[in-house]
């Protein structure tokens, strides 16, 4: 059934929101549900979803109105529809704890009002994940009642197929079986009958008036304590310095023991394990939406998640064997996916030459995205046999091309642009800027003007750029 406003302006007014003004659509992430604001003149606004997943829809149902029960800050449900594709939700507003990170986050630092925010989320962890202790029915999670052996064989597949495979990192297949199930074993001795949130980060949790809410809690099912702070503290994008997680990770365990006994020895060694799923998982899920859906937002979280990896291999403590995968981990934080410049670094431009035969170069970089200039509607000396041999880095064909006037327009024409960008994203402290000149063989047009844009940036902008130079389909 395909998606109706009025579907969702009529259960309002049935349900005391009449006289609709507007209806807002709220920009997608990375679930097929569809959001909306739903304005009123004399009433608050109210959230409206539409979701065709039925029992996913009824998890979240029931989860929100077992939360509520508890006094957990969940958002109330106001109206559903009788086919269970819409409802209607308190509107908590637009402010997530990642949205605020963003704003109020000095390089590394964390203000003490950014990190009360966290303290106040950690606090709260604990009641929601030790509600799954008190009569919660796992019945109806959905897609999975448990994080049990299955669920993280899906994870790791996840991970294999949709990031290993399609960026090309060589493993080899058995042996990084054998270490999944090793990894899963291992896992699986921690207590997992707790409510695993699933996807505990810092867009799924907003702040209104000083307090925290908990949204997007449908995938939840029973599982183990440490998956959800490992969730939150290796939450990709919003980069949280290891000294800052360590402090963190003491608060939870301190908050925690108010209620249950903890080995935090024993909770630490799991916890890592945990860690390493959760990101595993998580370069799936940026793999399938960026590379495989074409939702080059998510590339932007792969460097962060490389960082991650980084750092747990630095400090990997665990007790058991896992080499086929920590050698996998060592090749991908070696790879030119592992950006690891940081807000404040020296601004890197990558300028690229390329044939639109192969197809234009992917960005892995952490801002991602840039400029693709198209070469092709200008003069081509590689249709001369005298240029046929030679190459847009070399005298000849730099001569050949400056002598059209059409030529010194496009180069003129592009420098102004990119310096603009240049001058913007200094001010900004951007770590990252990509420039990419096609043509059709990527051999002279799109060589020429990379080499001419390089030279340009150096000599203009001197010490405060990187530049660096590819030329991705040239022969030499």
């Amino acid at each position: 059934m395909a998606f109706e406003q009025s579907i969702l302006v009529n259960l309002a007014a049935t349900h005391g929101y009449q006289n609709c003004t507007s209806v807002e659509k709220i920009p997608q992430s990375g679930s097929n549900r569809l959001y909306f604001r739903l304005l009123f003149d004399d009433k608050p606004s109210i959230i409206g979803v539409y979701n065709q997943d039925v029992k996913e829809n009824e998890a979240f149902f029931y989860f929100t109105r077992f939360f509520l029960e508890k006094n957990i800050p969940v958002p109330k449900i106001f109206a559903i529809d009788k086919n269970k594709n819409y409802y209607l939700l308190e509107d908590l507003g637009d402010e997530s704890l990642f949205s605020y990170l963003s704003q109020h986050r000095e390089g590394e630092h964390l203000p003490e009002h950014v990190l009360s925010y966290y303290e106040k989320v950690i606090k709260q962890l604990p009641l929601l994940q030790l509600s799954g202790t008190q009569g919660m029915d796992f019945n109806i999670c959905y897609p999975r009642e448990a994080f049990d052996r299955q669920s993280m064989q899906w994870d790791l597949n996840y991970f294999k197929y949709y990031f290993l495979k399609l960026v090309q990192i060589p493993f080899d297949e058995q042996l990084l079986e054998n270490d999944f199930n090793t990894l899963i074993s291992f896992l699986l001795e921690a207590d997992n009958h707790y409510f695993m949130f699933r996807d505990f980060q810092s867009r799924n949790i907003m702040l209104r008036d000083e307090q925290v809410f908990f949204i997007d809690y449908q995938g939840g099912r029973k599982g183990a304590l440490q998956y959800d702070i490992a969730s939150l503290l290796y939450d990709g994008k919003a980069d949280i310095a290891p000294e800052i997680r360590t402090k963190l990770l003491e608060v939870y365990l301190d908050e925690l023991q108010k209620y249950i006994p903890v080995n935090s020895h024993l909770f630490k060694q799991h916890y890592q394990g945990f860690v390493l799923i959760r990101i595993l998982q998580a370069l799936g899920t940026y793999g399938f939406r960026g590379y495989y859906e074409k939702k080059s937002h998510f590339l932007l979280s792969i460097p962060y998640a490389i960082r991650n990896i980084s750092y747990l291999l630095d400090k990997f403590n665990m007790p058991i064997q896992i080499p086929a995968l920590l050698q996998v981990l060592e090749k991908i934080t070696q790879s030119e996916f592992a950006n690891h410049n940081r807000p404040n670094d020296k601004l890197t431009v990558t300028v690229t030459s390329f044939s639109y035969k192969k197809g234009i170069p992917q960005d892995y970089t952490v801002n991602g995205g840039g400029f693709v200039f198209d070469c092709r509607a200008l003069p081509n000396p590689g249709r001369e046999k005298k240029y046929m041999m030679h190459t847009g880095k070399e005298k000849i064909i730099s001569d050949y091309l400056n002598k059209y006037a059409e030529v010194i327009r496009f180069k003129e024409s592009v420098f102004s642009l990119i310096d603009a960008s240049v001058d913007n994203y200094l001010e900004r402290q951007f770590s990252n800027l990509m420039v990419n000149f096609g043509c059709t063989g990527g051999q002279h047009r799109s060589v020429f003007f990379a080499e001419s844009l390089a030279a340009h940036l150096v000599e203009k902008y001197h010490e405060k750029l990187n530049v660096v130079l590819k030329h991705t389909n040239l022969n030499q």
